[in-house]
């Protein structure tokens, strides 16, 4: 069962700059997600939220690995992936964030899953909520389908109108609409990762990407720059959200770094970083990926080994997370993250898990527990680091798909001692 979650509020801005030539904007241009808890068996189990992390972190290797090779992901691939990672759905994570969509016009609201590591957005998953033809609906010749490896779709393509926010409508965007769905209990996806992921998903292929939302808006002067802000709160600040790519949301400049160029990180928002806990070494100079749709942050074996020893924390049995006691706490250096030679520093309170959310997902209120959890191989393999949401929601973050590049900046909540 999937609920919403009143502990948290998230924003998702486009970045805009003044674009004199077709449209001037001032500020932002912003639409809210929602935070929402997948709740199977009517508890949140924490155990969970590793699993799942780490099986989504298999099956967007083994995509990249089928794409970046110039495969296509069939549903005979599709299948093998399912058997090795055994994956529960789309989302992959117990905490995942959708946002409200309008396609058509008039417009009719859609549910989608807000994910960067895919980028074709598509609908019709629900039977419920069935696509809508109106005025503004095109049906190309083509068809489209997408396997994620915990799920798929099939379907055909549509140029139509898609709302995004009460000024930006974008007109004749690709979507696909589902004839047949898996693995997914909203109604669709919003794709915000590069656009080199659709190549092949449509059929005949044309050798082209299908435009992302992002691309869209840009291409058609809504945008002054082809770039996607994520600006997180914490969950469990109640603050309204306002952000955006918004100086007034930043401390300090945002610092950019390339796209990594080590597959298979590259196929998505990979960057290259070093981690270290306090002066020890965890990871140098490795590829890995931001990734709005993983909850934890995910390190490579031997890293996840270095800094378990050095916080002295135990693998607690009930959760899958590492915990620690108000002692261990206490003594708590910070995990720097090296990137670019921007240094971004989760500081100890931001390696907790938020002990208001213990017994929400099954954990005890006497134990604390990290966030920092084992990806499942070693170092070297071109995935070794996945910076999911409990990252993110620290710093603001720009995916840059014109220049290939990722920026970080810090907000006020990059210290927060909230946890």
């Amino acid at each position: 069962m999937l609920v919403y979650s009143s502990l948290s509020l998230l924003l998702l801005s486009f970045s805009l700059t003044v674009n004199t030539a077709v449209i001037r904007r001032d500020s932002p241009v912003n639409f809210p997600l929602k935070k929402r808890l997948d709740l199977k068996s009517g508890s949140l189990n924490l155990k969970n939220v590793v699993l799942r992390d780490v099986a989504r972190a298999k099956s967007l290797r083994s995509r990249a690995q089928t794409i970046l090779d110039g495969g296509v992901i069939n549903d005979i691939v599709s299948k093998l992936i399912r058997d090795e990672v055994h994956e529960e759905g789309v989302s992959n994570s117990a905490v995942f964030y959708t946002a409200s969509i309008g396609v058509g016009t008039p417009p009719t609201t859609y549910e989608v899953l807000v994910d960067t590591g895919s980028s074709n957005t598509w609908i019709g998953a629900q039977p419920n909520n069935s696509y809508k033809v109106t005025k503004s609906s095109v049906k190309t010749k083509d068809t489209v389908s997408v396997s994620y490896g915990s799920g798929s779709f099939s379907g055909n393509e549509f140029l139509d109108s898609v709302t995004l926010g009460s000024d930006l409508v974008l007109v004749n965007q690709s979507i696909g609409v589902a004839t047949t769905s898996q693995g997914l209990d909203i109604d669709g996806i919003l794709g915000i990762g590069p656009n080199d992921l659709t190549l092949r998903t449509l059929s005949p292929p044309n050798g082209q990407p299908i435009p992302t939302v992002t691309d869209t808006a840009f291409q058609q002067g809504q945008i002054g720059l082809n770039e996607i802000g994520v600006y997180f709160e914490p969950i469990y600040t109640n603050i309204s959200p306002s952000g955006g790519v918004d100086t007034s949301k930043l401390i300090g400049s945002m610092q950019f770094t390339p796209v990594t160029s080590v597959r298979p990180a590259s196929a998505y928002w990979g960057i290259e970083q070093t981690i270290q806990y306090g002066s020890e070494a965890l990871l140098t100079g490795s590829a890995g990926i931001v990734d709005t749709g993983t909850t934890l942050v995910l390190v490579a074996t031997d890293a996840f080994v270095k800094y378990r020893d050095a916080v002295g924390a135990v693998l607690d049995e009930d959760t899958g997370l590492l915990r620690i006691n108000s002692t261990q706490s206490n003594q708590l250096k910070s995990l720097v993250f090296q990137i670019s030679g921007n240094t971004l520093e989760l500081t100890p309170n931001a390696q907790l898990w938020p002990r208001s959310l213990n017994t929400a997902i099954g954990g005890s209120n006497d134990y604390l527990y990290l966030i920092v959890a084992d990806i499942g191989v070693k170092s070297g393999s071109g995935l070794d680091f996945i910076n999911g949401y409990t990252f993110l929601e620290r710093f603001y973050t720009s995916f840059d798909t014109a220049n290939k590049k990722v920026g970080f900046a810090q907000t006020a909540f990059t210290n927060s001692t909230l946890n």
